[in-house]
């Protein structure tokens, strides 16, 4: 017993609670905590360094400003002009663009807290929040880490431990073996006792590294290399353990708070089922569909689960849901999560205010009785990427982007501007767009409607995507689960044409600006005669027609518009029938151009935007891009390869050259490998042939649709010099 408590003293380790379990002493679980102090000393925090970029720098700035503490921002030679910069009280250089060499930095960062005189540090979500050497580091420098103890990291940081540590705290944990024998023999034979299908998780996992499913005996071992395979390369360790894989589950996690005081709360709970990559892309608060009892019964489990730990601060329990609303453990994330805005919206709660309250000493602002559930919130993910192309991120300049009107319960969390640049060195995310309201339903609209009002032009984004997902049957009635988009791909990613009245709407805006600038043109001139100031074409019947076209994809359209004499035209789409379209156009202080048509006698609205040789239409049917016609003059490459040269993806840095010039090299054979928003990709030859030049170093920076090598097909042997080479 001695030694057991021993073991219990510095933390509950996996070891020890083994050994609990074997002797048979489940009475014991009310002391399976950690150490605390009985005295605990309130610091008043002033000022407050942001270990972190990007959105969620600037939420914790518009909190520490609220509450009057001054802000210290960190930042890398990519963001020296970020939003999350400006917006600090003062800001701090940490080094090149690469998180490895300047958000990853901790000694930097520290350095940084010490020259500000910050007392505190909050690390955001990500690079350092759950950084165990970090939190260790602040404590032993004397700077307060707005975070939990660094041991209840480390406990719920390895899957396998942290399982073990909840079962013993008495919270639900799906049948598996995280157990010490690896060997291929053992898992096997543990995977047959579990019952396929089965998952296989790095312990050290996250974000969906190192995760497969073998959904029978002859996929195990195959699925097993392959996590295995991941899990070194995103985490140094190929450990794994092994879970029943829950059919259609559903991912529900639990926002729970604990202060130095002994007082723990629970926030209710999020659902977070839709999941790309295993990746959240929306989530709303209260899930759907749970009775008060599960309710109670899922909030209660999770804060055991912070007992258990002696957890501080902001954390979320997260766990999977099966169809029978029966949960389990999956995690814990011990820090503020992305989706935390939905919780704040529905609890009437500022969750970074907490944070630093707490962290100064402070005790939690309510007690569990005091927090009341009120309405239903969403919140969506605006991503710069390509869903139609396996949701790959991009990058690139904001040219254009507006958003729904902050307030009424539409909320805006963001960390960048129009102008910026999306970097290729960081997360994807644009934005997240907050909306709350009495009830679902009434949140899930007005979550549409906000959706149709966001605007961006320069990268492909998810708006479209997110605006199909929210007006889904199954996903307005609650019917959600993790692999709800795969289930629902047909209707998710239509095959999208723009109708005739779209292009309508189209043609008509490009007729507008022609003529606005033949109007500027026609003021600029001393000759207000000249054919070159003319706004139409030639005039017969006291009608004129133009043409507009424009390419959707790479289909040619042509709207051929008959101007009248009243200012309306008939137009028609590739010869189609003619339509009768009566345009309006509503100035804007930006590049927009609002549009209402009347078109046979039916009246919509649309904006369009025309940057980069593209034109965007926002219109009822969704946001669409066509391309603007390219004089052949203008046509010429500039810095592409060849036809069959492979190119870039999307933009990125050159992580590795596998190849070097003169090599030869076979059809699908890896050449290079790129980073870009913190994902690897691989390029491969497209064909057989001979390496004659790399165009990059490895550490540079590639633009999307940039050559990355060129190489020759190799020339086939003749049969002379084949039989030469039999000799």
């Amino acid at each position: 017993m001695t030694l057991i408590m021993a073991s219990l003293a510095g933390g509950l380790k996996l070891q020890a609670l083994q050994m609990l379990q074997r002797c048979g002493l489940p009475s014991l679980r009310p002391f399976v905590r950690y150490a605390s102090s009985s005295a605990i000393e309130e610091v008043p925090i002033n000022k407050v360094l942001i270990a972190n970029r990007g959105e969620i720098a600037c939420r914790v700035i518009h909190t520490a400003r609220k509450m009057g503490i001054r802000t210290v921002a960190v930042y890398s030679d990519a963001d020296k002009d970020s939003m999350h910069v400006a917006l600090a009280d003062e800001a701090y250089n940490i080094g090149p663009p690469a998180a490895s060499q300047s958000y990853l930095r901790q000694d930097v960062i520290m350095n940084v807290a010490k020259q500000s005189g910050a007392q505190a540090i909050h690390p955001g979500y990500g690079f350092l929040s759950e950084n165990t050497e970090f939190a260790d580091l602040c404590e032993k420098e004397g700077v307060i880490f707005i975070g939990p103890p660094a041991s209840a990291i480390r406990d719920m940081g390895i899957k396998s431990t942290s399982k073990a540590i909840m079962s013993a705290a008495g919270v639900p944990v799906i049948h598996g073996y995280h157990g010490e024998d690896q060997s291929v023999e053992r898992l096997k034979k543990e995977a047959a006792a579990i019952g396929y299908p089965v998952m296989i998780k790095a312990v050290r996992g996250g974000g969906g590294k190192g995760m497969r499913i073998a959904m029978t005996e002859d996929e195990f071992e195959g699925q097993l290399e392959s996590a295995k395979t991941e899990a070194i390369k995103s985490f140094g360790d190929q450990v794994m353990l092994l879970e029943k894989f829950v059919v259609r589950p559903r991912h529900v996690e639990v926002q729970v708070f604990g202060d130095r005081h002994d007082n723990y709360v629970y926030l209710f709970e999020r659902d977070c089922s839709v999941q790309r990559r295993h990746q959240k892309i929306i989530e709303e608060a209260p899930a759907p569909g749970l009775s008060e009892e599960v309710q109670r019964s899922i909030g209660e489990a999770a804060v055991r689960a912070a007992k258990a730990v002696n957890y501080v601060g902001a954390g979320t329990v997260e766990f999977i849901m099966d169809v029978d609303q029966k949960f389990y453990f999956m995690e814990m994330n011990t820090r503020l999560q992305v989706e935390h805005p939905v919780t704040e919206m529905i609890t009437n709660t500022d969750l970074v205010e907490w944070q630093i309250r707490v962290a100064g000493g402070e005790k939690l602002p309510l007690t569990q009785e005091e927090i009341k559930v009120r309405g239903h919130a969403f919140e969506a993910r605006i991503y710069a990427e390509d869903p139609s192309n396996a949701f790959m991120p991009g990058a690139g300049p904001l040219l254009h982007l507006s958003t729904p009107a902050a307030g009424a319960g539409v909320r805006i969390e963001t960390g960048v501007r129009q102008g910026d640049e999306v970097s290729v060195h960081y997360d994807p995310m644009i934005a997240k767009l907050v909306v709350w309201a009495e009830d679902r339903p009434s949140a899930l609209r007005r979550t549409m409607s906000a959706l149709k009002d966001y605007k961006v032009v320069g990268l492909s984004t998810n708006l479209q995507f997110l605006t199909d997902l929210a007006s889904h049957p199954q996903f307005q009635a609650g019917e959600v689960h993790t692999d709800f988009i795969p289930e629902h791909s047909a209707e998710l990613f239509p095959c999208r044409q723009l109708s005739s009245s779209a292009l309508c709407q189209a043609a008509a805006a490009m007729l507008h600006l022609q003529r606005q600038q033949c109007q500027e043109r026609s003021v600029m001139t001393n000759d207000p005669f000249s054919p070159f100031t003319y706004c139409d074409s030639a005039r017969v019947n006291e009608t004129a027609t133009q043409f507009v076209t424009l390419f959707d994809g790479d289909t040619k359209l042509s709207v051929e518009a008959q101007r009248q004499r009243d200012g309306r035209y008939l137009m028609s789409v590739d010869g189609g029938a003619k339509m009768t379209v009566e345009a309006t156009f509503t100035p804007s202080d930006d590049d927009t151009i609002d549009i209402r048509c009347n078109i046979d006698g039916v009246i919509s609205s649309a904006s369009v935007i025309v940057q980069d040789n593209s034109l965007h239409l926002f219109s009822l049917e969704g946001s669409h891009t066509l391309k603007l016609p390219v004089p052949d003059y203008l046509q010429s490459s500039s810095g592409g390869g060849s036809l069959d040269d492979p190119v870039a993806p999307m933009p990125g840095v050159v992580e590795r050259v596998l190849v070097s010039e003169g090599a030869t090299v076979e059809q699908g054979e890896p050449l290079v490998v790129m980073i870009a928003m913190k994902m690897e990709y691989i390029i491969r030859a497209p064909r057989a042939g001979v390496v004659e030049k790399i165009m990059f170093r490895e550490g540079e920076t590639v633009s999307k649709g940039t050559a990355l090598v060129h190489f020759t097909e190799q020339e086939a042997e003749t049969e002379e010099e084949a039989a030469e080479g039999k000799q």
